[in-house]
């Protein structure tokens, strides 16, 4: 049995289906006989660039906005590594803003 992880990514609204393939293909969002499974909502990201940063979006010192999406989808806790190179890999953010935690009570046989 694999235990699941909830994924939560944030990313700028141009790159989501890029990194939702890329995510999937990695091995996210697998529920039963489906793969690339998800939930995607839009928003607005928030930031500030300090000192030696090289951003994607803004200047050094200066709060930026950028309408992103939260990518929502689970993850078999033997394909989280890959998943989150995936991610990186395809992401635009110097930094991206990501979190994983394990889904309790939900094993997949």
């Amino acid at each position: 049995m694999n235990e699941l992880h909830a994924l939560v990514v944030y990313v700028p609204r141009s790159h989501t289906e890029p990194l939702l393939a890329a995510i999937g293909d990695a091995g996210a969002g697998r529920i039963g006989k489906y793969s690339h499974c998800s939930f995607v909502t839009p928003g607005t990201g928030r930031f500030t660039p300090q000192d030696g940063a090289q951003p994607y979006l803004g200047r050094t010192g200066k709060p930026e906005e950028a309408a992103e999406d939260r990518i929502e989808c689970v993850v078999e806790q033997p394909l989280l590594g890959a998943v989150i190179a995936a991610l990186r890999a395809t992401h635009p953010y110097e930094e991206p803003a990501f979190m994983s935690w394990p889904v309790e009570g939900w094993r997949r046989p």
